[in-house]
C-alpha cells in the first residue's frame, strides 16, 4: 500500500511541472497544421492530374 501512495505522489508531483499550452497555441497549431494539409493535398492533386493525363494521352 505505501508503494501505491508513493507512486501516486510522485505522479501528483510530475503533472505539477507540466505546462499545458494555451489556447492561442493550441489554435495556432491547428491553422498551420490544416494551411500544410491543404497545400500538400493541392500539390498532391496536380501530380495525379498530370500524370493521369499523361498516362491518357500515351494510351
Amino acid at each position: 500500500m505505501n508503494k501505491l501512495l508513493a507512486q501516486y505522489k510522485l505522479t501528483k508531483e510530475e503533472l505539477s511541472k507540466v505546462i499545458f499550452p494555451l489556447k492561442e497555441q493550441i489554435r495556432n497549431a491547428l491553422v498551420s497544421v490544416l494551411v500544410v494539409v491543404t497545400i500538400i493535398t493541392l500539390f498532391l492533386t496536380l501530380i495525379d492530374f498530370v500524370l493521369s493525363s499523361f498516362v491518357a494521352s500515351i494510351l
